[in-house]
């Protein structure tokens, strides 16, 4: 028996543990990499995000409120007609807030060409029953615009004229009380494409599409209806 275990090859090790030890090398060096990759990542995501001027600026003024009494904070509050009431922690926050948003509204944003100048929000208002059928057709009876401003975030114009309809003239009583037009407001209307001229000659007169920019804005609803 002794000599029947002494005859036994010896199984080596020695490849196995080496190849072991690489493949374990391997994947810790590799999770290193990842681990430092992803913190490199993260820095240039921290520093992307916060290194603009305009966040120094908002730490600053933060500083400068942080330092303010509550009868200054009070006035300045008051200055720009906010609220004045509250405790002095609440009255600094306002005021923070107030700061961070006008600072950030005026940012110019990096890629200027990329943002619109102007957008245009259409809410129309189109014939209806209150039991739409699917061959009943929708036709547009108000075509109105609010033209806002993305720099400023005001309402520079608005557009607003009803429209005839032709295929069904005769607005439901459902449709009158819905959207609060009479029929003798659309019988006084003109019709779809002379009201559409008149929305191309107001963007023209307003520069849109050729000095400014613009895109078109409006729900789900108007985008998802057979409207003519």
């Amino acid at each position: 028996m002794e000599a029947q275990k002494e005859n036994v090859p010896r199984r080596d090790h020695s490849g196995e543990e080496k190849a072991e030890a690489r493949e374990a090398s391997t994947f810790c060096q590799t999770k290193q990499c990842c681990k430092f990759d992803f913190q490199e990542e993260n820095k240039k995501t921290n520093s992307s995000d916060f290194s603009d001027p305009i966040y120094k600026e908002i730490s600053l003024t933060n500083g400068y409120i942080n330092r303010m009494s509550r009868e200054e904070l009070r006035a300045k509050l008051a200055e720009f007609r906010l609220d004045t009431r509250g405790v002095k922690d609440v009255l600094k926050k306002r005021l923070k807030n107030y700061y961070k948003k006008e600072k950030l509204m005026h940012k110019q944003p990096p890629n200027a060409e990329d943002y619109y100048n102007y957008i245009c929000v259409i809410d129309f208002e189109a014939t209806c029953e209150e039991k739409n059928q699917p061959e009943f057709t929708h036709e547009i009876i108000e075509f109105p615009i609010v033209l806002l401003n993305t720099q400023t975030l005001q309402i520079e114009d608005t557009f607003q004229q009803y429209v005839k309809p032709e295929i069904n003239p005769q607005l439901s009583d459902f449709c009158i009380n819905l959207t609060g037009i009479s029929q003798e407001l659309v019988e006084k209307a003109d019709e779809f494409p002379k009201v559409l001229q008149r929305v191309v000659d107001w963007m023209k007169q307003k520069e849109l599409g050729s000095k400014y920019s613009y895109c078109l804005l409006t729900d789900g609803y108007v985008l998802g209806t057979d409207i003519h």
